[in-house]
């Protein structure tokens, strides 16, 4: 059996799924674009170079010894037909068995996700494909949104009174491991839910009483917060993916919570009292 080559490995989910490959006794090759961050990578991976800027035949050489692929798309890249279908491509030529690509949850009624172009094109190259289509990433509120709530103690962001079920990205990594490790997942698509459907008010409510600080959520529209993300600097693909991302979450789509963590992995999911516990020193002052 050949190894799982992992893009993002030293990101938020690729870490994640580097290190449940690992304990489940896989072989690994993890891909970075700097290879300066090698050492953000366990020493029982093999680190190689890997770039989504990077020519179809480097690409290729780089999936040497490589059977499956843990496939995800950086935020950065909103033009994946240049950039994602490429490496998708040189998987099959290279004969990849499987591949799992991070996809997004809802992403079947959200058509103008970069997310729902890659999975589209993966069926129609007959790409065998598992998708991940995660809920919102509890992390999300330790990295994203974290300086509003360490600074103001606000969670900022434009979800009105809906609910959503949160998931701890560690969760996502056990389930991508577990999906590229045992049989039976080919063809197949897991939204990955957690097992907590809360309003951001009860996120806030959650994070005072396990941070023993006052965080609040007042609910702000969704025109402050594009302007924020403008003010901030950020290129307008990634404002508009984050307007798509949001209207679903005000139409309760990704309210509902389930079980898929803990069918896959055999564990239950984290929840979002042991999520803020793990990660408190992110909102300390």
């Amino acid at each position: 059996m050949g190894a799982v080559f992992v893009t993002g490995a030293t990101g938020t989910v690729g870490s994640a799924v580097v290190t449940h490959l690992l304990e489940l006794g896989q072989s690994v090759i993890a891909g970075v674009r700097d290879p300066h961050d090698a050492d953000r990578v366990p020493r029982a991976a093999e680190v190689r170079k890997f770039s989504f800027d990077d020519a179809p035949e480097t690409i290729e050489q780089a999936l040497e010894g490589a059977d499956r692929l843990f496939l995800m798309r950086p935020p950065a890249i909103a033009d994946v037909q240049t950039k994602l279908f490429p490496v998708i491509d040189a998987a099959q030529h290279r004969g990849i068995r499987q591949i799992a690509f991070l996809s997004l949850q809802g992403v079947q009624v959200n058509r103008n996700t970069p997310h729902h172009a890659v999975e589209k094109y993966m069926r129609s190259v007959r790409s065998p494909y598992t998708f991940l289509r995660p809920n919102f990433f509890m992390q999300n509120l330790s990295t994203t949104y974290a300086r509003p709530i360490r600074e103001r103690g606000e969670i900022f962001v434009p979800a009105g009174r809906s609910r959503t079920a949160f998931i701890d990205a560690r969760d996502v990594g056990r389930a991508a491991a577990a999906t590229l490790t045992h049989p039976g997942h080919i063809g197949k698509a897991y939204t990955l839910s957690g097992p907590q459907s809360l309003s951001y008010r009860k996120v806030a409510e959650v994070m005072t009483d396990v941070l023993g600080q006052p965080i609040r959520y007042d609910r702000p529209g969704e025109d402050a917060y594009l302007a924020q993300l403008a003010a901030d600097g950020a290129p307008e693909d990634y404002i508009a993916v984050q307007k798509m991302i949001h209207k679903i979450v005000r139409l309760n789509i990704s309210a509902f919570p389930n079980r898929s963590i803990h069918r896959l992995t055999g564990l239950p999911a984290i929840t979002l009292e042991q999520f803020v516990d793990d990660y408190s020193d992110v909102w300390k002052d």
